[in-house]
């Protein structure tokens, strides 16, 4: 079994497994010229549902559906995640396998540039997929509705972790109908997650960076940033650290153009 999280030299040895299936998150032009080997391209508007207000949303089912039976998905197969910006689309990608029950799955640490740093074996080539026909379900315990993150105010038991620049989080910035962030939320950018100098692998003191800014196990986490592309990475850091979190996946599209939901600046 592959780890989570999974280091470039540690994927060359399995490149060639029939029992694996590499993702690449890139962007298309990148794809068309450099990819893994063997890795098939899924581009973010196909993970995400495009209406707005809230355009991060889940997609609907039938999308979904589509998707995975277009890469030829197939429930017993270990796949393995990377894109070209240090984690976010991957991150979301795997918060996506884990809405739909797929427990075999990985993340390329530091994606592209970490491969490409190595020198590692990459080609042009589009590889041939037999698509498949499979029945998908959500499970809705990765997702934290609006509803969700109310409740969690009122009772104070869950950690809020707003994973939006700093400018965003005190108001200063305006991407929505109100600016600011939701009450109580923890700012940790995800931009901060990532080591530039290490390719933009996860850094290595990612738990006590976190634990120094009051992100622990020690509570339910839920993560959002505007559309739930930016949390996708730090869902996946929570996943990886063995945290019990969630996903907000309507994020702050969805709050901060709601009237009727509390807001905080600083």
């Amino acid at each position: 079994m592959l780890p989570l999280l999974l280091e470039p030299a540690s994927l060359l040895e399995h490149l060639s497994d029939e029992n694996i299936l590499i993702i690449d998150l890139c962007t298309t032009e990148l794809y068309k010229q450099v990819h893994l080997p063997g890795a098939i391209h899924v581009t973010p508007q196909e993970i995400v549902s495009g209406i707005g207000p809230a355009v991060g949303k889940l997609p609907p089912l039938e999308r979904l559906q589509a998707l995975f039976n277009r890469i030829g998905y197939d429930s017993n197969k270990h796949i393995i995640v990377y894109d070209d910006e240090g984690g976010g689309w991957a991150g979301r990608f795997i918060w996506t396998l884990d809405v739909i029950g797929h427990d075999k799955m990985s993340y390329l640490n530091g994606g592209m540039h970490a491969w490409l740093a190595e020198k590692l074996p990459v080609n042009n080539e589009i590889p041939e997929t037999t698509p498949t026909h499979t029945t998908l379900t959500i499970n809705s315990a990765y997702i934290a509705t609006q509803q969700d993150v109310s409740d969690s105010l009122d009772r104070q038991d869950t950690n809020i972790w707003d994973a939006r620049s700093a400018l965003e989080y005190s108001g200063q910035r305006k991407s929505s109908a109100r600016s600011g962030h939701i009450p109580g939320a923890i700012n940790f950018d995800w931009m901060d997650v990532m080591d530039p100098a290490r390719d933009f692998r996860i850094r290595a003191d990612i738990k006590q960076v976190l634990a120094s800014h009051g992100i622990t196990g020690d509570k339910p986490i839920i993560t959002h940033c505007q559309t739930h592309h930016r949390s996708g990475l730090t869902y996946l850091v929570g996943k990886i650290l063995g945290f019990n979190i969630r996903a907000y996946d309507g994020s702050w599209a969805e709050w901060g153009n709601d009237s009727t939901t509390p807001i905080e600046t600083s």
